[in-house]
């Protein structure tokens, strides 16, 4: 019987027809590249949601674009180190870099403009694949592929090599970012199990790290390195280690390299590494990577027919599951804020709380959706209380660095407290922020004497950034009143309650700016508001900001803020000046920080954040919706430069989350959120309690995201806010939106979010 080729090319035609597409995951729309150019900072290497290790390449370990280790302008890489900072302002860690080579091996990693004179290789990246849980680069100079994965507390490398006489892996420790190693040890055992420990101070003044790696065939031979002496010892000790490791290859050979890591003792990053990769299947290691942070990322649907939105949306919410960092080991050993090791079966602890940034949108995010980790969180900084008497400020690597203002972590905790989270002690908690509002022992960034004395930080005493830490300060003396209030503590109450409206006495009337005032009470002259200071120079009444932009800066009392600038209209219309100022109008002092320019006001640093939103408390909410549509869609992108500012341990991130959904945590500790516009015409949350809520966006599109209506659980909505108890205990909130601002929408006075200090 002859074959009917027409008939066979329809019969083939129908079944490809008929194959059922494959359903993208949500790792598919996580591009970790996303924010490694520009001022991102982020990393693009693999890690487990709020894991130990993270193990990234670094292209770079010294100047302000490598805090992450990583820039996308970058051609050649170093090595690939174990642990990195997301998104931080300040370089630190990239400690227990490893390297593979071929050919005659070098101990020093060369220079990016001559990189053949060191270890250093270069790469396209053509040939970098990054994924939740996975990255991937071929190492020009060398033809080996590198892939990496990780476990919670583990690094796993697959390097792929060609066949050489030459082949080696080089560990270094005397690579960091931008720190110093202050001592160091390599022990190899038995050619293929090698142990070692990092002692190193910078940012992070005192930096504790050990690691067992094992190979999964034993070297030929070995050549170590001890403080610029090359030797052929299998143990080594001294200020900066290095080892190299010498094997014979064939071509396409796997050699894989799995490192353990602990802050306690080379004995527990062993147990960390056999008890999480006890063999050698590097794929089945990735996979359960991928289906980890599919979970994950699962906890919100959106609905939206172009996936480049998707991209931006998941690469977001992936950002705000990197940091804080787990310390604590398999067994529960960790070391402790006062420098010594401690075990604790029942917890897992975390560092890098970058709270000046956090508080605002990305600790209350943790609380919505991931409530049970912010607990973790909060017990990790109470166990530091109850070792050190002190609570965090800018916490990296378990020491304190003291980088910013503020004491956020109060907000972090009132938040939690007020919520009526069960996790954590509430006495120990309400003890250790009062105790934070009283001592300036640990916090030189504040002097309560004077803030009690003068009502306001002085700009002539040796304060700096007076104006920015005094309404920093009195925020978190509303979130410390609002615990006391809850707790019956009434006396306690009407101090702090006092104390939170200490902002008023740097409101100028002539300018209605906030500005800095001396000890005699006459205002500083002359006043330049747009010159930007910066808390690095050491001087300036602003932290990393201007007056315009910190004007704003009082999250708990904006009614009260209305009231100083003289109604609701002229509060408008100062919104309308920030952002319609000519963003090339500088006084002296640009610094790095600001980016992400609308006018003065500046999405690439954390101050502004919640800016946008205020209209709705003066009655203009469709001003909002323009504003944080036109943030949203001209600030974020799916590019190496699609975030305009560094991420900050995820807040950059945190707000496009919130802001998409369509409402923000204008204020934390509040139990509303305020209503913006919304991204997608749908978007699901999976709430940690079971429910769901959902946001519809009917008729919208790329014009029409102004709100003309609302329906909450099918009934009209006419707040521009909304609480947090209808949307915890589930339901559908429906926007009918529009291509003109609908003025009647929220704007009653009764459909106004209020946060006034009360009386």
């Amino acid at each position: 019987m002859k074959s009917n080729p027409i008939l066979n090319l329809l019969l083939l035609l129908s079944l490809t027809c008929c194959k059922p597409a494959i359903k993208k995951q949500k790792t598919d729309y996580v591009d970790p590249l996303i924010g490694t150019g520009t001022f991102g900072h982020v990393y693009p290497g693999p890690l487990r949601p709020f894991g130990m290790v993270q193990l990234s390449p670094d292209t770079h370990n010294k100047g302000w674009n490598w805090c992450s280790g990583y820039h996308f302008s970058d051609s050649t890489i170093m090595g690939f180190s174990h642990l990195h900072l997301s998104g931080t302002g300040c370089p630190d860690m990239g400690d227990i870099l490893i390297m593979p080579v071929t050919g005659k091996p070098k101990f020093n990693p060369g220079s990016k403009e001559n990189p053949s004179e060191g270890y250093r290789s270069r790469f396209t990246k053509e040939n970098e694949i990054a994924k939740p849980g996975y990255y991937s680069v071929i190492l020009d100079d060398y033809n080996i592929k590198v892939e990496l994965t990780a476990t919670e507390r583990v690094g796993l490398h697959r390097y792929t090599f060609p066949g050489s006489e030459e082949a080696y892996i080089i560990i270094d420790l005397g690579h960091g970012m931008d720190d110093k190693t202050i001592n160091s040890r390599i022990v190899i055992n038995d050619n293929n199990k090698v142990s070692g420990y990092r002692h190193s101070a910078g940012f992070i003044r005192d930096q504790h790290i050990f690691f067992h790696a094992e190979f999964s065939k034993p070297a030929l031979d070995i050549i170590s390195y001890t403080d610029g002496k090359t030797r052929n010892e299998k143990r080594v000790e001294g200020e900066i280690c290095k080892m190299i490791l010498k094997f014979k290859t064939s071509p396409q050979e796997k050699i894989l390299v799995k490192v353990g890591l602990s802050t306690v003792s080379e004995a527990s990053a062993l147990n960390n590494m056999t008890t999480e990769v006890p063999g050698w299947d590097f794929d089945k290691i990735a996979e359960k990577s991928e289906e980890i942070w599919n979970n994950e990322l699962s906890g919100i649907e959106i609905d939206t027919d172009e996936d480049v939105q998707k991209t931006i949306f998941y690469t977001a919410l992936y950002h705000t599951m990197i940091s804080p960092n787990l310390i604590s080991d398999i067994d529960g050993s960790y070391r402790g804020w006062d420098g010594i090791n401690h075990q604790n079966k029942e917890m897992k602890y975390f560092t890098n709380f970058s709270l000046w940034d956090t508080y605002r949108a990305t600790h209350p995010f943790y609380l919505l959706m991931f409530p049970e980790r912010n607990n973790e969180f909060i017990c990790s900084m109470l166990q530091r209380y109850k070792e050190t008497g002190e609570l965090p400020i800018m916490e990296y690597g378990i020491n304190e660095t003291f980088c910013m203002i503020g004491n956020h972590v109060i907000s972090v905790i009132a938040n939690a407290f007020l919520k009526n989270w069960d996790g954590f002690d509430k006495d120990l908690a309400y003890e250790a922020v009062k105790h934070s509002s009283l001592s300036s022992d640990f916090n030189y960034k504040s002097d309560w004497d004077k803030y009690m004395r003068y009502g306001y930080l002085p700009s002539d005493s040796i304060i700096h950034e007076s104006v920015s830490r005094t309404l920093e300060f009195t925020f978190n003396d509303w979130c410390v009143a609002q615990m006391a209030k809850k707790l019956g503590n009434m006396e306690d109450y009407r101090y702090f309650s006092e104390r939170a409206g200490f902002y008023k006495n740097l409101f100028d009337p002539e300018t209605l700016l906030m500005r800095g005032r001396k000890s005699d009470g006459s205002w500083v002259s002359p006043f330049d508001p747009i010159k930007i200071s910066h808390d690095a120079t050491g001087g300036g009444e602003y932290t990393e900001g201007n007056a315009w932009q910190y004007s704003w800066h009082v999250q708990h009392d904006i009614n009260g803020l209305i009231d100083l600038m003289g109604g609701e209209k002229v509060f408008a219309s100062m919104l309308d000046s920030l952002f319609s100022f000519d963003t090339n109008v500088y006084g002296d002092g640009l610094t790095v920080d600001v980016t992400g320019l609308i006018g003065q006001y500046v999405h690439g640093n954390e101050p502004c954040h919640h800016v946008a939103y205020l209209y709705n408390y003066a009655g203009q909410a469709w001003k909002t919706q323009e504003m944080v549509h036109r943030i949203k869609t001209t600030l974020y992108g799916a590019g190496r430069d699609g975030l305009c500012g560094n991420d900050d341990c995820g807040q950059m991130s945190a707000w496009f989350i919130f802001s998409s959904l369509g409402f923000y945590p204008v204020t934390p500790g509040a139990d509303y959120y305020v209503i913006g516009t919304p991204s997608y015409k749908k978007s699901t949350i999976h709430l940690p309690n079971g429910k769901t809520f959902t946001v519809l966006a009917k008729n919208l599109s790329e014009d029409n995201f102004y709100i003309q209506s609302a329906m909450l659980n099918g009934k009209k909505y006419s707040k521009s806010f909304i609480y947090i108890r209808d949307l915890e205990q589930g339901g559908i909130i429906e926007f009918t939106m529009g291509t003109e601002p609908q003025k009647s929408w929220g704007t009653s006075p009764e459909d106004r979010p209020v946060q006034r200090i009360e009386k």
